[in-house]
């Protein structure tokens, strides 16, 4: 059976929100910028960057199955803290290293993975789903060959720039 766009963009946002409110207890909301090229150039009027710009952490999660993919959780290094210590109970001014940031954000992409999944299931068949994945660097971008591709630009808190996609492939059933 074959999901639409529409139906794995709002599957993808709803679970994100989900699991940003009760596990990370920090707000998330689509972003409201215009296109992608206007959002990186521009702030919001509320004050929180439109998309995540200098170094940034990409967690991402790939499945496979009846629709094959991967996940992806894109975010500057302080809107990482941010999310790591949130789901630590930490102080905004208490030290994490490096290494619980990325266990944090790859947790997030687990999380995420796990509330998209239970909204897709039905409609999508049977996903196998690996472990996350977490990268550093600059102008991260996932990428799976042929796969359709949602972008979602989001504000965490007010304040941070996240994007999150999902690149997809949908097996087609074979008429015998």
């Amino acid at each position: 059976m074959m999901v639409d766009e529409v139906c794995l963009s709002e599957a993808l946002l709803a679970g994100a929100i989900e699991v940003f409110e009760t596990m990370i207890f920090m707000d998330i909301r689509e972003s409201t910028a215009q296109g992608q090229e206007a959002s990186r150039e521009s702030s919001s009027q509320d004050g929180a960057e439109q998309h995540p710009k200098g170094n940034t952490f990409l967690g991402s999660i790939t499945f496979t199955g009846d629709m094959e993919g991967c996940l992806g959780i894109c975010c500057s290094v302080p809107c990482a803290r941010a999310i790591a210590q949130n789901m630590l109970g930490m102080a905004q001014t208490d030290e994490l290293g490096e290494a619980e940031i990325t266990d944090a954000i790859g947790e997030v992409a687990n999380m995420v993975m796990g509330s998209f999944k239970s909204r897709v299931q039905k409609r999508a068949g049977n996903l196998n789903v690996s472990i996350p994945t977490v990268v550093k660097g600059r102008s991260l971008d996932a990428s799976v060959g042929d796969a359709s591709r949602t972008v979602i630009n989001v504000n965490i808190a007010d304040e941070y720039a996240a994007e999150l996609s999902l690149l997809y492939r949908q097996e087609k059933k074979r008429e015998n």
